[in-house]
């Protein structure tokens, strides 16, 4: 595993698994529990959303062999997808998307920590896309290692955000995290070009290399 694979691999699973902006949607999931039942939550979520994600790390190729799809076409698919998921972080579509999902939950369910937390807010299409494009950029399971490493990591961060919920969302407060939002997803929108132009390079397209 290789250090300066896994810096973008850990950014990039960082950026589109979101601690950041899902701790105030976490806050309204759990609203009304006390901090024993807020830190069950957390951590049944972000079990569940390990397991999918590293269900996906490992079996996701042989499911695109299966199905007929190149890895190369796969990162480009994977590119677009990782691209409308930082517009929609940009101009703030995410957010209200999610805050939507969390005000169902709230009228419909009392435990919130599978539906919507660990799917589809952590272990989404955008992280299911990622987590199977950074497992197929290396042979044999190196690739696979490398991702759940990233992804073990954002999960850890994850509940630490998730634990000091409340601190976070005092310190920061809703104009502090629209503003990271739109920081990570500019970033994302460059790491999603960035696969795009990998999997154009794989096709061998406008002679890149």
């Amino acid at each position: 595993m290789e250090f300066e694979h896994f810096i973008p691999a850990f950014v990039t699973l960082f950026v589109v698994m979101d601690p950041i902006g899902l701790t105030p949607l976490f806050l309204a999931l759990t609203q009304g529990m006390n901090t024993h039942q807020r830190r069950v939550v957390a951590l049944r979520a972000c079990a569940v959303a390990g397991g999918l994600l590293t269900l996906f790390a490992f079996l996701g190729d042989n499911v695109l062999g299966f199905l007929g799809i190149s890895m190369a076409a796969f990162r480009i698919s994977g590119g677009i997808l990782l691209l409308l998921t930082a517009l929609d972080m940009l101009f703030e579509r995410r957010t209200k998307r999610r805050k939507d999902q969390s005000e169902k939950t709230i009228a419909t369910e009392d435990d919130p920590s599978v539906f919507p937390l660990a799917m589809p807010l952590m272990a989404g299409p955008g992280a299911i896309a990622t987590i199977i494009l950074l497992a197929g950029q290396d042979d044999g399971y190196s690739g696979a290692l490398l991702a759940m490493v990233a992804m073990s990591m954002v999960l850890v961060l994850m509940i630490i955000f998730f634990f000091a919920a409340n601190l976070l969302e005092r310190v920061l407060r809703e104009t502090g995290i629209n503003v990271l939002t739109r920081v990570l997803g500019m970033l994302l929108a460059a790491l999603a070009v960035q696969f795009i132009l990998d999997g154009l390079k794989d096709f061998g397209m406008f002679g890149l290399s």
